[in-house]
């Protein structure tokens, strides 16, 4: 079971460069990160968490120009956004972004999205709470289109633009793994529809064997082969029982939490958790 980490990567946490080339030489798979553009004084939308919104959120750099840098810095590391707020974002400049990032990094990129939970922030956006996940789907089929047609269009409720030149082209082919955060059965059928893999937490009551016994339900309602979907673990335990338990239900890959602290903090848990990847 390949192993990577989640930060929220900020103003005054550790530079991601320097853990970006820590993690390659730890051996870790992958450097996560988040995506918030703002977060509206307001806060009329409750953090799902509980309490008070932690101070991160507020102060995480763009995913997109953070992951260059971690790019830049290393050679074999994957890049994953976790998660693009898609539909807080436009499709077509999104996805000159991720075919660019994905064409100088190698094909090291890992597009994780989903809809996003507060209400504040979406509607500064001209984004609905009710109708995120229909602009959601219709963003990654525009994208797709931009990605794999030599002159794309798309014509939708959300987003139209006729037919168009968008290079480069994403290195990956025909475009990065698209994974999608989120646990309930609309999720899963989501991620069956036009997804490449599945981002589910590691909650308190987090079965792995049922969960993929869901996505696999899941798969064959929609006629999709189970081997193309992926399974990522998102705060995945720091634990060797529980990971093998997610290794011998068939997930792939998971990713543990950092917090949003100093370089002396951070590297200290990546050599805490070292023996984890072994």
């Amino acid at each position: 079971m390949e192993l990577g980490v989640f930060i929220f990567a900020t103003d005054y946490s550790i530079k991601i460069d320097e853990l970006a080339r820590a993690l390659e030489d730890r051996g870790y798979a992958s450097l996560f990160l988040p995506e918030h553009t703002h977060i509206p004084v307001s806060r009329k939308s409750p953090w799902p968490g509980g309490g008070d919104l932690p101070k991160e959120y507020a102060h995480t750099h763009d995913p997109f120009v953070a992951l260059s840098f971690a790019a830049a810095a290393t050679t074999k590391l994957k890049l994953g956004t976790g998660i693009s707020l898609l539909p807080q974002r436009d499709p077509i400049v999104t996805a000159k972004v991720v075919a660019s990032l994905d064409m100088l990094s190698n094909g090291r990129l890992v597009l994780g999205i989903g809809g996003g939970w507060n209400v504040d922030e979406m509607e500064n956006h001209g984004a609905k709470y009710e109708t995120r996940f229909k602009q959601m789907r219709e963003c990654v089929l525009a994208m797709k289109a931009l990605w794999t047609e030599e002159e794309a269009s798309f014509h939708g409720e959300f987003y139209n633009f006729d037919p168009a030149w968008s290079y480069p082209k994403p290195l990956q082919k025909p475009y990065p793994p698209i994974i999608l955060g989120g646990e309930t059965k609309y999720t899963l059928r989501r991620v069956a529809e036009y997804c490449d893999g599945w981002l589910p937490r590691a909650t308190p009551d987090f079965d792995p064997a049922e969960s993929m016994a869901r996505l696999r339900e899941a798969a064959d309602e929609a006629g999709r082969d189970m081997s193309e979907l992926s399974v990522t673990v998102f705060r995945a335990p720091a634990d060797a029982q529980q990971l093998e338990s997610y290794a011998q239900a068939g997930i792939a890959s998971g990713l543990l939490q950092l917090p949003s602290a100093d370089r002396d903090t951070v590297l200290r848990l990546l050599d805490e958790y070292a023996p984890l990847l072994h």
